[in-house]
């Protein structure tokens, strides 16, 4: 009769372990059902769930372990696994699996403690837990530091709602953003990634920085400010503001589209995603001589945006063609989809304000980026501690795996 083992072999790491191991659980036929292994620092930690195919066979299998390990001084432990026991592991295979991220410029024990709290309450098992991010100095910080970890749990979720709202809670007390993702065959199989521009892609909101210049900038502030919160209707609200800039001399916008500063981590998200192929778009409420600039400046592959109307040299105050509202983002960012071949579901939409919630919710990820607390909390998913390139750690991607 076969025996189940379960083998933990910890310790300072040694060149050649898994190899001189595995030869040993070879001579004696030792089939292996589960295998995990992890780092930490230079300590080892290396998990194998065998079977040994006879009684007879159990004692000289574990006796070889036993001392090449001693032999080379890491622990080893064996514990006895029933076939009831196995079975019962087995069958959660048969359980969702989600991964819940968290990011920030640093992660901490309090963080980490109260999210598995959460994990635990809504009946879910923490089964791995992986560090997305570099290996940080220890006397090097600042705003541009990045932390990440990433954790896989499995189960059926209590609630789903109140999950969010916990974690919420958390990252607004804490510092730390939370994704919590079904870890489904297209979450690392996204192909087209959609960007608002104004306070997104860019650090300004564009009409205001025109506002300035006409002399009208506080009024222009207000609306938008209203508008981005969801309060007033944004094409009323872009007829609004346009009017008060009436009479405009068009070559400002020149001299406005040389001075944007892209948001923290935009260049490196965007070569990164060039780098593995993705599509790219900007779909803004905001204005299309600006999202040209930056398609110039980036390489995005697509602009769809508000046409201003130019008369003499100068802004009449109102846009040409259909206004690209909520509604219209949403549309768009579907066209741009089928026209690529891509399912929604393989679409990342990232946005601050409440005309970007359409496309948000449409999209397979859709994530408020440093949002007002309407968008945050209307949003599946949210970043307000990191640049745009904390995109890339939903993705499940790794520092390591970036190519700057």
């Amino acid at each position: 009769m076969s025996e189940i083992i379960l083998i933990n072999v910890s310790g300072q790491d040694k060149p050649g372990l898994t190899s001189s191991l595995m030869s040993i659980l070879a001579e004696y036929n030792v089939a292996v059902l589960d295998i995990g292994q992890a780092m930490i620092h230079d300590t080892l930690s290396l998990g194998m769930l065998v079977k040994i195919p006879g009684q007879e066979q159990l004692s000289p299998v574990l006796k070889d372990v036993l001392f090449h390990i001693h032999h080379l001084g890491m622990q080893v432990r064996f514990t006895p696994v029933s076939e009831e026991q196995y079975e019962a592991w087995v069958r959660e295979a048969d359980h969702p699996r989600y991964v819940i991220t968290l990011l920030g410029r640093r992660i901490t024990a309090e963080q980490i403690a109260r999210v598995a709290r959460v994990i635990s309450e809504n009946d879910l098992n923490i089964e791995d837990i992986l560090r997305l991010s570099g290996r940080a100095p220890l006397h090097r910080g600042g705003d541009n530091t990045r932390a990440c970890i990433e954790l896989s749990v499995r189960g059926n979720p209590l609630d789903f709602d109140a999950m969010k709202e916990a974690f919420l809670e958390i990252s607004q007390e804490l510092g730390v953003d939370i994704s919590f993702q079904e870890d489904n065959i297209y979450r690392r199989n996204r192909r087209l990634v959609v960007f608002d521009m104004d306070s997104t892609l860019i650090q300004h909101e564009v009409i205001d920085e025109m506002a300035k210049i006409a002399g009208v900038g506080d009024e222009v502030s207000r609306i938008t400010e209203q508008a981005m919160r969801g309060e007033l209707d944004f094409k009323q609200s872009l007829a609004r503001r346009l009017a008060l800039l009436e009479g405009m001399d068009a070559s400002v916008l020149s001299e406005i589209a040389d001075r944007l500063v892209l948001t923290e981590g935009a260049e490196r998200l965007i070569k990164t995603l060039k780098t593995f192929g993705y599509k790219t778009a900007i779909i803004s409420g905001g204005f299309s001589y600006f999202g040209k600039r930056l398609q110039e400046k980036l390489g995005i592959d697509y602009v769809h945006a508000n046409e201003l109307e130019i008369r003499d040299g100068k802004l009449t105050g109102r846009v040409v063609g259909p206004v690209v509202d909520g509604a219209r983002k949403a549309e768009l960012l579907k066209e741009i989809a089928e026209h690529e071949g891509i399912m929604l579901d393989q679409v990342i939409a990232v946005g601050d304000g409440a005309n970007d919630l359409p496309m948000l919710r449409l999209a397979g990820l859709g994530i408020a980026f440093h949002a007002k607390p309407l968008v945050k909390r209307s949003a599946r998913q949210s970043i307000s501690t990191l640049g745009l390139d904390g995109i890339l750690y939903f993705m499940g991607v790794k520092d390591t795996d970036t190519p700057v």
